[in-house]
């Protein structure tokens, strides 16, 4: 019996998930079909839905922005060999420190000093927020998967406390808080385009999806490009190699859920200075979980992650569509779709591989073992 070989990194970054994707698609179609939907139909009204005109766009962009930045920071953790489930929680607090800096400072603030301060105090907030998992960890050997749960059920505790007691008015009925000035308003790209005189529909996507943009670049030239990034991965590749050589394993996992924190953080950005202006209870709305899916799909590169969030705000925003313009098509069965993809997207990537292996062999894709050139 032949051993299967592994799959060289451009196979298993750019095509392995594109392969996964089509299997998941295939397998789903099946499913819509059964229960008597017209598969082309349904993906056809996606997929116009979600890229067929600018407002649809900005819709898929939006969605985007928040799984980039919680997809990050589940793949920063997992270089280092750790599991941070605790995005959730993450972003929670995040909005948390976001939204504090807001309410006291935006009325006496500028808008150029503003934003800065809230970023800053979200991915503080977030970074705290996963140290602390981490510290326990490294330094006194609990599961990270164990605490970054139970820290998720903690931070949405302390966000309802904290609205429901404290920052939401004495006549209000709604579980928020008073708006923010306009100082702590991220501009919407629509508004950022007509300021040149460009004309694009209104949409909540606004100017932290540059943000997010930035943090895949930057997580890019963090994780490959530097010595710290190189440590980090040292360590998640054999912790015990990586102390061989003298690195401090565990002061890299407590770097690595910092980051990871910090990224989760910065998600309050998009959803509370971009969007909605006040902090509101469900701000995050499972993001955090749909995270680990994307960095699972985007093989844990930024790259992969940042199509892999675009796939994925697609499937939100076309998906929405999908249940209001298809007869019988609820909003479960758009859940589904996206089940479809986070299973054979994750659990069964390493049952794929081999037969993706085997078909670019076939092809003539893949060397032998000692093959020249």
């Amino acid at each position: 019996m032949s051993q299967v070989r592994p799959l060289p990194h451009w196979a298993d970054v750019y095509v392995l998930p594109l392969f996964c994707l089509l299997v998941a698609m295939l397998a789903a179609g099946l499913v819509v079909a059964w229960v008597g939907q017209d598969p082309a139909q349904v993906l056809s009204v996606l997929v116009q839905g979600a890229f067929g005109s600018a407002r649809g766009w900005g819709y898929t962009l939006y969605y985007t922005t928040t799984f980039v930045l919680t997809g990050l920071a589940v793949a920063v953790a997992f270089h280092a060999g750790l599991f941070n489930i605790g995005g959730e929680g993450q972003a929670v607090m995040g909005g948390l420190g976001t939204a504090l800096v807001a309410l006291w400072l935006s009325t006496v603030l500028p808008g150029w000093l503003m934003l800065p301060l809230m970023l800053v105090a979200g991915a503080v907030f977030g970074m705290v927020w996963a140290a602390i998992p981490g510290y326990l960890q490294a330094y006194r050997g609990s599961h990270v998967v164990i605490t970054t749960i139970m820290f998720n059920f903690i931070a949405s505790s302390v966000l309802v406390y904290v609205l429901v007691n404290h920052l939401r008015p004495p006549s209000a009925m709604a579980v928020e808080s008073v708006s923010f000035a306009a100082s702590a308003k991220l501009p919407a790209v629509h508004e950022m385009l007509a300021a040149i005189g460009l004309s694009w529909p209104a949409s909540p996507l606004n100017a932290s999806f540059f943000l997010a943009m930035a943090a895949a670049v930057g997580v890019w030239v963090f994780l490959w490009k530097t010595r710290l990034g190189y440590r980090l991965r040292a360590v998640g590749a054999s912790a015990s190699a990586a102390h061989y050589a003298g690195i401090d394993a565990r002061r890299q996992l407590l770097i690595a859920m910092a980051i990871s924190g910090a990224l989760a953080g910065m998600v309050g950005m998009n959803e509370i200075a971009g969007v909605s202006g006040r902090l509101i209870l469900d701000f995050v709305s499972g993001a955090g979980f749909t995270g680990i899916a994307v960095s699972l799909m985007g093989r844990n590169h930024p790259a992969g992650i940042v199509m892999a969030s675009l796939l994925f705000g697609a499937l939100f925003q076309g998906g929405a569509e999908v249940a209001f313009e298809v007869r019988g098509f609820s909003r479960d069965m758009v859940v589904m779709l996206q089940g479809f993809i986070v299973l054979f997207s994750g659990a069964m990537t390493y049952v794929f591989a081999p037969v993706l292996g085997r078909l670019l062999s076939a092809l003539g894709l893949l060397r032998e073992p000692g093959a020249g050139g």
